[in-house]
């Protein structure tokens, strides 16, 4: 970003600090998953979170990759394959997806610069704000996020580590100083 202060710049600012925030507790949740646990399929009308990261891995490269000049819904990308898990769809290779493709949602918000504000991109060849685009990215990752957490939650029980304040410790939390209310903190009250 050239320039600092503006809302243009406050917000990219904003949508890059959210989403590093959505993948660190995406991340986070991930990390407690087992493989079985990470390719359970809870029902047939529900996704595994093999199919969750596939899926937004597969979203956020589609919008993201050449944000400013190029529709966000690119000809390459099969929305409908993101949520079928091949042999070549191994832990790895899906967590691979995952960080290039944050990655590229970073690197286009970091080149970003104030009046790229005014321009109009498209998705699906309707035309979005840069504000409409960005707010659509983040709430659909946001989403499918908490799928994680949902999905993480149920199949670990107890096990579970929350990534938020836990049942019954909202008094402890709010009785906390800002400086110590880590986000990212495991198990924090």
């Amino acid at each position: 970003m050239a320039e600092e202060g503006g809302f243009a710049a406050v917000y990219y600012d904003e949508v890059r600090r959210s989403f590093r925030g959505y993948k660190r507790m995406a991340d986070a949740a991930l990390a407690q998953f087992s493989d079985p646990e990470f390719f359970h399929l809870p029902d047939p009308e529900s996704n595994s979170a093999a199919q969750i990261v596939k899926h937004i891995a597969g979203n956020l490269r589609s919008r993201w990759k050449d944000f400013l000049t190029t529709d966000g819904e690119k000809p390459d990308r099969d929305r409908d394959q993101e949520f079928v898990l091949t042999a070549a769809d191994t832990r790895q290779e899906l967590m691979r997806r995952w960080e290039e493709s944050f990655q590229i949602v970073f690197d286009n918000i970091a080149s970003l610069e104030p009046e790229d504000f005014q321009k109009t991109v498209t998705i699906r060849g309707e035309p979005h704000t840069i504000l409409q685009a960005m707010n659509r990215s983040l709430m659909h990752t946001a989403y499918h996020v908490g799928q994680i957490l949902y999905v993480g939650k149920h199949l670990r029980g107890t096990e579970w580590i929350v990534q938020s304040i836990p049942k019954g410790k909202s008094a402890e939390f709010n009785a906390m100083k800002p400086e110590d209310r880590k986000v990212n903190a495991p198990n924090r009250p």
